[in-house]
């Protein structure tokens, strides 16, 4: 059978064409969008779950092609860019399934442009290093040493193997230059200097960090001032402690080997958190002895699994993380001195957690809240005995798993209003003395910390949790503002630790550009290269705040990512401007000097494989 599929956009509707050389009898159309569908023309919708719905068709003649109009339920859902087009699609004829061809092109479809990848020679004045992040200072002192390798030590084990796994020359060698890394409490822990002369190579770090920094520098130079580093004085200190990269690997799974690669990215340009997000709506992706029908169930998705393809996940896709996979992510980490953060979800996002363990809902519940992406029971009930039984051995057991003894809650996007219907809930407000839903989640997650602190680990939630009339989740927790700075900095003003990740400036799964023909969400705006610089997490008229803001962290949501490859363009380049963000002081590099270091990075990722977008 020859199956034919184009998916277009025609103002607010999305024209469908779907085509076969053999006549289909009642064939169902099965796609995903971003948000809840709905049928304008040509089918009947006969299910649909969030983005995910299943449409009716007419019989089609062999040969013949049926035109389907589809549109958002919501008119706040105008399809902007290809990435708004069906998922996933695919054919259940009878009990018979089969993969539709892809009706458009998937994911950002160019990389940097070949007449970029060379920087030009009068792309940097001659006091600036084709490094970044850019150093906190830099005093040449002229000539040049040519440099291949340094001798094996400890402090350079992490950077040789990432030279190694990104394919480029060997970094460490025994007839390599003889630099042993001075350890001084004169610097701070993450901080180094590197002196350059024409015979050899210093190093004094603050610790062992600083020295693994400082290896990072002197690869990075090797590969963008093609082996003779300026000579000179580099002296460097991260401004933040905390600069991150969240992956969402619930909606789309990505596989160990992607998150190793991503984590190499990271390291290179000096970032140590990683944000792992393996529970949503879609899944629970981490397998658990507690629960280990859990991930079972929820893993996988598509025809005849418990949840359908929402989300691009077609007839099948999906995985889960074994114990043994996160031993080795958290190795990998630990080798590039970055610390991995994971994140369940509560009490929202919980839609594939309610189904796959009963008793996390008030069966005389009501009401018909439904959230953002178009799920009616994706909330936990507080009131309920099984949820805090369920959350409190989950939780303990992810937080067992991961040495940062920090474990992120979620507390994102409740529905306004959620709980109004729920028996359980109302009694339980009149117990507590709780006054709005606000109350109730902030009570809940403030609940969930202490159960936590208790243990010795440290919460952190998304900026939602600072809600309630006693102040939200309070005990120490760590949020995390991605709607913007104004609830971070609130929340800071508030006695709380923030990392600023505002989705106008470090959503990298939003859209490059307006351009119909880019890819990516926009419902922050669109984000292109330059405004991943032009904000500060730390406003001039909040330097009273500043020590509570703890750092920047850039994001990638997997909605619209059907492989791991996707998210490649999309984060990077915008990554290069997390990590000046990240690390540099405050408004030192220009997006247009940014523009013109990175193209001294095309290599390095070209040999690592990624893929970077124009910039």
């Amino acid at each position: 059978m020859m199956l034919r599929f184009s998916a277009r956009i025609e103002g607010a509707e999305i024209i469908c064409e779907i085509g076969s050389d053999t006549a289909l009898t009642a064939p169902v159309f099965c796609f995903s969008l971003m948000a809840a569908p709905r049928v304008v023309s040509g089918g009947v919708m006969q299910r649909r779950l969030a983005g995910y719905g299943e449409v009716i068709l007419p019989d089609i003649a062999a040969g013949q092609s049926h035109r389907l109009v589809l549109a958002y339920e919501s008119p706040d859902y105008r399809p902007k860019n290809r990435a708004w087009l069906p998922l996933g699609a695919y054919l259940r004829v009878g009990k018979i399934v089969h993969a539709l061809p892809e009706g458009f092109a998937l994911g950002v479809r160019l990389g940097l442009a070949a007449q970029d990848r060379a920087p030009s020679p009068e792309a940097l004045p001659p006091d600036v290093l084709p490094l970044l992040p850019p150093p906190q200072s830099w005093q040449a002192t002229g000539g040049n040493l040519a440099f291949a390798t340094l001798r094996p030590d400890p402090a350079f084990a992490g950077v040789a193997a990432l030279a190694q796994r990104a394919g480029l020359a060997a970094f460490t060698a025994a007839e390599g230059l003889e630099v042993r890394p001075e350890i001084t409490t004169d610097l701070a822990p993450e901080a180094y200097r590197i002196g350059i002369t024409a015979t050899g190579i210093s190093i004094v770090a603050g610790s062992l960090a600083g020295a693994h920094y400082a290896a990072i520098t002197l690869l990075s130079l090797r590969e963008t001032c093609g082996g003779r580093l300026p000579c000179g004085i580099i002296s460097d200190t991260p401004r933040f402690v905390w600069r991150g990269q969240h992956l969402d690997c619930a909606r789309h799974f990505f596989s160990l080997d992607s998150i190793m690669r991503l984590l190499d990215v990271m390291a290179l340009l000096k970032l140590n958190r990683f944000h792992w997000h393996f529970a949503d709506d879609e899944a629970f992706r981490l397998e658990l002895d507690y629960a280990p029908e859990l991930a079972r169930k929820t893993a996988w998705r598509g025809e005849g699994q418990m949840m359908p393809a929402v989300f691009g996940g077609g007839i099948l896709a999906g995985g889960s993380y074994s114990r043994a996979d996160v031993a080795r992510v958290l190795a990998h980490a630990a080798s590039l001195h970055i610390e991995v953060m994971p994140e369940i979800e509560s009490p929202a996002h919980s839609h594939a957690l309610i189904k796959a363990i009963s008793g996390l809902r008030d069966p005389g519940d009501n009401g018909e809240e439904i959230s953002v992406q178009g799920y009616l029971d994706n909330v936990v009930n507080p009131a309920m005995p099984e949820t805090w039984q369920v959350l409190s051995a989950i939780i303990e057991e992810v937080a067992s798993l991961f040495p940062m003894q920090l474990l992120h809650l979620g507390c994102d996007e409740a529905p306004s209003g959620v709980w109004s219907g729920s028996p359980a809930v109302q009694a339980l407000m009149a117990q507590e003395d709780l006054q709005t839903w606000g109350d109730v989640q902030g009570w809940m997650m403030a609940r969930l910390a202490a159960h936590l602190a208790a243990k010795g680990i440290r919460a952190a939630a998304w900026e939602e949790a600072a809600k309630g009339k006693n102040g939200g989740i309070g005990h120490g927790a760590i949020l995390f503002s991605w709607t913007g700075q104004g609830a971070g900095l609130a929340a800071a003003h508030a006695g709380y630790d923030v990392v600023m990740c505002p989705a106008a400036h470090t959503y990298f799964d939003l859209a490059h550009s307006s351009d119909p023909e880019d890819w990516g969400a926009t419902w922050a705006g669109i984000l292109p290269l330059d405004k991943t610089l032009l904000w500060d997490p730390v406003p001039a008229e909040s330097q009273d705040i500043a020590a509570r803001i703890l750092g920047v962290q850039g994001c990638f949501w997997g909605e619209f990512t059907t492989q791991d490859a996707q998210a490649e363009a999309m984060i990077a380049p915008r990554i290069f401007g997390l990590a000046c963000k990240a690390w540099e002081p405050q408004a030192t590099t220009s997006p247009a000097r940014l523009r013109a270091l990175i193209p001294f990075y095309a290599p390095i990722f070209d040999a690592m494989g990624w893929v970077l977008a124009p910039i």
